[in-house]
């Protein structure tokens, strides 16, 4: 028979998620599409506190990020306040009610993250900006001037996430490479950034390789959306489906599969 595909092989997990865990997810956009499958599955997910974020420096800030919000960067442009930590959701034209905004996603963050026995991490990019020598989350549409633009070294990032694995030994760490590119930033540049991200993945733990798959499995741009960069409807839910026959037993895929069904009649009665 002839070959299609060149299939990314995946040892299955040691370790499975099922209804019982926690679950925290962290990072690029497509951590957001990974956890709106668990949500329409009812597992127990929480989703980018923060919002979406894109490079390792952020995600680690984010986690080791604590109240009073007194330390955060504030920054006031084009009539609303942002919190160079967060993404754009949280801006808001009253400062007070940013801070009221930031601070409970900061009290959602730590509340998941104590409660989590799973966390599951998706670096997008090495590229980062800096202002005032601290790295951001968001630009926010600040003036590029008002940025240092560098990449990140693979050193940078392992000592950034060794002592948050060191500090909460007690959960299931996994780690993934988002496979949306980063054509602004050029395509080749995108491509040392997405180098550098795995070779730090390969010293932090577990990795699911949905970069790989996307590449690999499905190098096709009928798997892409109309932009050609993001993953379409149809590649997402073949990754989440080799993420399920990863990470869950046979008795929780038939849960998750009543429970989806579960969703979508509900869903269909909203509409209705």
């Amino acid at each position: 028979m002839v070959k299609l595909q060149t299939i990314v092989d995946i040892k299955p997990s040691e370790w499975k998620i099922g209804y019982e865990d926690k679950i925290l997810m962290l990072g690029s956009c497509f951590s957001d599409e990974i956890g709106e499958q668990m949500a329409q599955r009812y597992l127990h997910v929480t989703c980018n506190p923060f919002g979406t974020l894109y490079n390792p420096l952020s995600i680690a800030q984010a986690i080791n990020l604590q109240s009073p919000i007194s330390n955060l960067q504030l920054v006031y442009h084009e009539g609303l306040w942002h919190a160079m930590s967060h993404h754009g959701s949280f801006s808001r034209a009253d400062k007070s009610e940013a801070e009221n905004v930031i601070r409970a996603s900061i009290e959602t963050m730590q509340k998941a993250l104590k409660e989590a026995t799973v966390v599951i991490v998706t670096f997008g990019t090495a590229w980062v900006y800096e202002k005032d020598g601290k790295i951001v989350g968001n630009c926010h549409k600040l003036p590029e001037s008002a940025f240092t633009r560098r990449r990140l070294t693979v050193e940078e990032i392992v000592e950034a996430w060794k002592p948050i694995l060191a500090q909460y030994p007690d959960k299931h760490w996994l780690f993934t490479v988002s496979p949306i590119r980063h054509i602004r930033d050029g395509l080749h540049e995108n491509q040392l950034s997405k180098a550098t991200l795995l070779q730090a993945v390969e010293q932090l733990g577990d990795y699911y390789p949905s970069y790989e798959i996307m590449l690999d499995e499905l190098r096709d741009y009928r798997f892409y959306a109309d932009d050609l960069v993001h993953p379409s409807s149809l590649a997402v839910n073949y990754i989440w489906e080799r993420f399920v026959d990863t990470f869950c037993t046979n008795p929780t895929k038939n849960e998750l599969v009543l429970q989806h069904k579960r969703w979508k009649h509900e869903h269909h009665l909203a509409l209705h």
